[in-house]
């Protein structure tokens, strides 16, 4: 057994967290005075009629105090004759379930508090669901508010019934019952005397002696490195915390995603040099032959890695923007961050009956099952096989939020037996024949704005002076290589890509290529960048919303207007200005003529 426990209480709103938690440390004795009474004090004008209201002790933010609900999570550290704790209080409202999952992610074992009076509700399966999905594998249910159905063991017994239910659908070591009062102090920290008919022990006796000790999955050494260590030139060190293992001086280990091996030289944890290090610890492992390795490689022994684009994953959905397919984000999984790739939502998963669900769209708090496609090989494991490797946050490449959480299921091989195929008549052959460098110049803004006449004259312009491009029009691609597309957001987001890897194409053909899309939302237009690589730039076309409706060629604003045409940008769909274009211009400041004079201008250092 653990000397150390770690757990997290959860459950719906007021189903009385905190006061659980509060009520366990009064009783134990485990405040100082000085804590003992200032609860006292504050309780006095609290919502308890001047009786000691023990939640006060874990909802610390003002906003809590108000409401009678938790917000953030609230960390505790305790310890009585026979172990030590750490409990996370995590807010019930549905509103701040992204806070719950965070204090799920550290712990061995779930407190899920349930009113008596009300039985499992809808945020009870949620947040179980959420545990399981985060490798919590043992569960106490805290069968709260007792004194509210006078301690009748029928009703204990329904609720009980329901909960085995619900676990059926989860991989679980342990689950127990225990029927308390939160307020009254029942079964917490002593046998109550008004629940003779439960055997069972109190929630603080249960706690101290469960044993959440795992057998590990994988046995084998695995290390992803956080920092590259070189204090001078006679030593480098490659930092981080071992996930699962052990390793020894003069054991070879193998690097990813490189593959190449070497022998430990030395291992130093802290200040001190060690023979041997194991999991859980930080160390500093330095190499006997000098190979390539940075932050994101994973040193592995005794094992085997995935490492591959591709990979099928759970998420929870924690972003108030939706999540489509094609969407585009930073994905975080060890010590690596690379860009990735919602490519197909496959199901969203009911939290009530665990039903797989057709999905086009995931919403805050949800629970999805996707595929998942990263620009370069990441090195990976099965969640279920190794917590490190397998575990995931998607981070918004604009506010760099986290927007989801989740868990390796397993790999995805359709491109693993691919692979890149140079050819000996190369990009830069291309462009030395044609005397020019291929650049993409990605024309965005609103419909109306004047992208497709500005990059037709600027086409014009390059071909009077011996160039070759190629003009790529939003109408034209959507009449041929898109039109089985619509104009939904993730229907948008994939024509764009398709858009920007054409032009990739068109580059390495030498071609100077000119593109002119809405293309109204800024992660698509980073990921086009990111496709087409430093020969991307970017015009943004800020020609006035005002300005673009009185033109209004194709009568579009006008049925926008109208309620006639849905997703349509800048009345009923978004556009989200460049943050950072190479070029700004605002075609109703002069003649398409002298607009066209400037852009040529800022263009020349740029072809």
């Amino acid at each position: 057994m653990d000397a150390l426990l770690k757990f997290i209480t959860c459950g719906s709103v007021d189903d009385g967290k905190s006061t659980l938690i509060g009520h366990m440390l009064y009783n134990a004795k485990l405040l100082f005075t000085d804590q003992e009474r200032a609860l006292e004090l504050e309780s006095k004008v609290g919502s308890r009629a001047g009786e000691i209201d023990y939640s006060l002790l874990l909802d610390g933010l003002m906003a809590e105090r108000e409401q009678g609900i938790t917000i953030d999570v609230a960390y505790r550290y305790f310890t009585t004759e026979n172990r030590s704790f750490i409990v996370a209080d995590t807010p019930g409202h549905e509103e701040y379930t992204r806070n719950m999952a965070v204090g799920a992610s550290f712990a061995d074992l779930a407190v899920i508090l349930v009113d008596a009076s009300q039985g499992v509700l809808t945020q009870t399966r949620r947040h179980t669901r959420i545990c399981s999905l985060m490798g919590i594998k043992h569960f106490v249910f805290a069968i709260n508010k007792m004194d509210l159905i006078n301690y009748e063991k029928a009703k204990f017994d329904r609720i009980v019934k329901n909960i085995r239910v619900l676990l059926a659908e989860f991989d679980y070591r342990s689950a127990v019952m225990i029927p308390v009062s939160a307020t009254e102090g029942d079964n917490i920290t002593d046998k109550s005397d008004r629940m003779p008919w439960f055997d069972g022990p109190t929630l603080l006796h249960y706690l101290e002696n469960v044993d959440v000790k795992e057998n590990p999955t994988e046995t084998g050494f695995t290390m992803p490195v956080q920092r590259v260590c070189r204090p001078d030139h006679t030593f480098r060190g490659f930092q981080g915390q071992i996930e699962s293992g052990s390793v020894s001086v003069g054991d070879e280990i193998t690097v990813l995603p490189s593959r190449e091996t070497a022998k430990v030289k030395s291992i130093h944890r802290g200040f001190d040099e060690v023979e041997t290090a194991t999991e859980g610890q930080a160390v500093n492992i330095q190499l006997e032959t000098e190979i390539d390795v940075s932050r994101g490689c994973v040193l592995i022994k005794d094992t085997e890695e995935y490492v591959s684009h591709m990979f099928e994953a759970t998420l929870l959905w924690m972003d108030d923007d939706k999540l489509v397919e094609g969407k585009n984000y930073l994905l975080r999984i060890g010590t690596q961050k690379v860009p990735a790739t919602v490519m197909s939502i496959k199901y969203k998963i009911d939290v009530n009956s665990g039903e797989e669900l057709h999905a086009d769209a995931i919403y805050k708090n949800e629970i999805a099952r996707c595929d998942i496609s990263v620009a370069t090989k990441v090195v990976f494991d099965k969640f279920e096989k190794n917590n490190g490797l397998g575990s995931l946050i998607l981070i918004d490449r604009v506010s760099h939020m986290t927007s989801a959480c989740g868990v390796v299921e397993h790999p995805l091989n359709r491109g693993d037996n691919l692979t890149w195929q140079d050819t000996d008549i190369t990009r830069e052959f291309r462009e030395h024949q044609m005397g020019q460098t291929a650049r993409t110049i990605w024309f965005t803004g609103l419909s109306g704005a004047g992208k497709s006449a500005m990059a037709n004259g600027i086409e014009k312009r390059l071909a009077s002076e011996g160039k070759h491009t190629m003009l790529l029009d939003g109408d034209n691609i959507r009449m041929g290589l898109n039109k089985n597309l619509g104009f939904k957001e993730q229907d948008r987001i994939e024509n764009i890509r398709r858009i920007a890897e054409v032009a990739k194409l068109m580059n390495d053909a030498g071609l100077i290529v000119l593109t002119a899309f809405i293309s109204p939302f800024i992660h698509d237009r980073e990921r086009a960048r990111e496709i087409i690589g430093d020969s991307f730039i970017e015009v943004y076309v800020s020609t006035p919303i005002e300005e673009c409706e009185r033109r209004d060629v194709k009568g579009l604003y006008k049925k926008a207007r109208a309620g006639e045409l849905d997703n349509f940008t800048g009345i009923t769909s978004p556009y989200e200005p460049p943050l950072h274009p190479e070029i700004t211009i605002d075609t109703s400041e002069g003649t398409l003529d002298e607009c066209i004079d400037r852009l040529m201008e800022q263009l020349e250092g740029l072809l």
